[in-house]
């Protein structure tokens, strides 16, 4: 919850009453509460972000001989708690970091035919108890909840059930009552969706099955090597006696993903390849991990951020907004909301963001989400590291992705490097490595242009941060030309209005605040930094921008590249 004290006096004069002395209206201890459904959550593939520490970037015997941008590159913990210290997410409005899975990966690689790739992705695993050394350790995972928490910003990791990592030379597959190596799917309608391998060499984890499985061999051989075996039985056994699962694949994989809930506080995740899985899987995973966080909770009342639930969100490819509730498979239509995800990532924004007005944009989404999907979230984007038709491929809109994104009901994707424009398009890189190359901290440091690019992010971003009623309000027009809109949310005691103006013109602007402020009232642009009052319910404004954001909290902005 971010907090702001300050003493605000506001002299009120009441049209047609001259001679009514003034009012001094005080206002104190305002306090914005976060709520996911305005979250602006920053994606980053882990290795490629920053490198804190050089010593791990090659762990087991990896080598540097993969394909372009299909190799690991040294991104770890360490470098995103350095820029989370330096204040770099806060500076963006950043509120809950998204990473790539940090869990041990297979040492060895692959040729999925272009070319030989490894485990940096994050999406191999092989072993869901373990962090992968190139990532860090466990003593990193804590201080970056620690040190995240201390920001008021939430962690979210990432949660793959689905399947294991490919075999390799030195990577063994799982038996064969605990994973399928075929048929591979054919994504005809549901049963050739979920019961069967994504891809060649990709072992699917037999997550229909209820069947008592014992421990792989290869994970009781490593952990005995580690001193660590008698513990993990213990613990395992504790759960499966408090829960009363099986003892099947499933719950033995959430059972270690719970772990890092009640051992971190992590405050949410994101689920890979939902509907690869029977629906009912992350019905059981919402359970397990709601009980988790309650235990961690309970155990350390003195590092809970806020109140809010668990968060969840469901990478159910291919879901749009437009399906409400649904999605379709051909052949059957599946709820994955109710009693399961927080949110789904909405894939049909970048289509929408492209092709819509703003208007038809913010009220449609406005609509549903007040609506058919209330209570729940979407999470829009504008690119992703598996999407290989972004909103804006080749970087030519970066100001207009931000405005779009950012302005937009429902809570925002920042994928690592949208704020900086960093490349999508990478010579000699084949399919979503082009997605993946590293972020472009020089042009950060030493580019004038990627500098402002990055203000505009920043100054969005904070704004949004500040005001729930963006993401989680309701979306009103207040005029076509110039377009003005506003919008309102309310939590029990907090209220919350905006009003934005886009596409406007440079210089003097005057805009209508409709209904939302009073006369009087003082109102701050975020955008530049400049107050103005309301007056016969309009404001008028001079700065050398094109939009406005107004309201009545006074954002604080630290960021070198931002100068008010």
């Amino acid at each position: 919850m971010t907090k702001y004290s300050f003493l605000l006096i506001v002299l009120i004069t009441l049209f047609g009453c001259k001679n009514k002395p003034a009012a001094t209206v005080e206002v104190t201890d305002v306090q914005t509460p976060f709520v996911w459904e305005n979250a602006n959550i920053y994606f980053m593939l882990t290795d490629r972000f920053n490198n804190g520490d050089t010593s791990n970037d090659l762990s087991f015997n990896r080598k540097d001989d993969a394909a372009i941008l299909r190799g690991f590159k040294g991104g770890d913990l360490k470098g995103v708690i350095a820029k989370i210290e330096e204040g770099y997410f806060n500076d963006l409005g950043v509120n809950a970091i998204w990473m790539t899975p940090i869990v041990e990966q297979i040492q060895g690689a692959v040729d999925e035919g272009t070319g030989l790739s490894y485990a940096f992705h994050g999406y191999w695993t092989r072993d869901w108890t373990a962090l992968d050394p190139n990532f860090g350790t466990k003593e990193d995972l804590k201080k970056l909840v620690e040190v995240a928490h201390k920001n008021d910003i939430r962690i979210v990791l990432d949660a793959v059930i689905n399947h294991t990592g490919p075999v390799t030379e030195t990577d063994t597959v799982f038996p064969e009552n605990w994973v399928r190596t075929e048929p591979q799917c054919s994504y005809q309608d549901y049963a050739t969706t979920v019961t069967c391998t994504l891809v060649k060499n990709l072992p699917d984890i037999r997550t229909e099955s209820t069947e008592n499985v014992e421990l792989p061999a290869h994970l009781v051989e490593k952990w005995k090597a580690e001193g660590r075996y008698e513990q993990e039985v213990k613990e395992l056994d504790a759960f499966f006696a408090k829960t009363g699962y099986p003892r099947a694949p499933k719950y033995y994989i959430m059972k270690w993903l719970s772990d890092y809930i009640t051992e971190y506080g992590i405050d949410g995740y994101r689920a890979d390849t939902v509907k690869h899985t029977e629906e009912s899987v992350w019905q059981d995973f919402k359970s397990v991990c709601d009980a988790a966080f309650d235990e961690f909770k309970a155990n350390n009342p003195e590092k809970v951020i806020d109140d809010n639930d668990f968060y969840l969100v469901g990478e159910i490819y291919n879901y749009g907004i437009s399906g409400g509730k649904y999605f379709d498979f051909g052949d059957k239509k599946v709820n994955y909301f109710d009693d399961k995800f927080t949110s789904q990532i909405n894939f049909e924004f970048k289509w929408n963001a492209a092709q819509n007005t703003y208007e038809d944009l913010f009220s449609r989404y406005s609509n549903i989400l007040n609506n058919e999907l209330d209570g729940f979230g979407i999470l829009n984007y504008v690119s992703s590291h598996d999407d290989g038709q972004p909103f804006d491929a080749m970087r030519e809109k970066p100001l207009e992705s931000a405005t779009r994104l950012l302005l937009s009901p429902g809570s925002a994707q920042i994928y690592y490097g949208d704020e900086s424009a960093r490349i999508l398009v990478v010579e000699g890189a084949n399919g979503d490595a082009n997605l993946r190359s590293p972020m472009n901290w020089d042009a950060i440091e030493n580019d004038v242009k990627t500098q402002e690019i990055l203000a505009h992010w920043q100054k969005l971003g904070k704004f949004r941060s500040n005001h729930p009623a963006i993401g989680a309000g309701v979306h009103k027009m207040i005029s076509q030309e110039p377009y003005v809109f506003q919008r309102t949310y309310s939590q029990d005691n907090f209220n919350d209005a905006v009003v934005v103006g886009l596409d406007l013109p440079a210089g003097e602007k005057e805009l209508s605040v409709g209904s939302m402020f009073n006369e009087g009232d003082l109102l701050y642009d975020a955008y530049s930094g400049k107050e103005v009052f309301v007056k016969n319910g309009k404001v008028f404004i001079k700065t050398p921008y094109t939009l406005v954001l107004l309201g009545k909290t006074k954002i604080s902005i630290s960021s070198p590249y931002i100068s008010f």
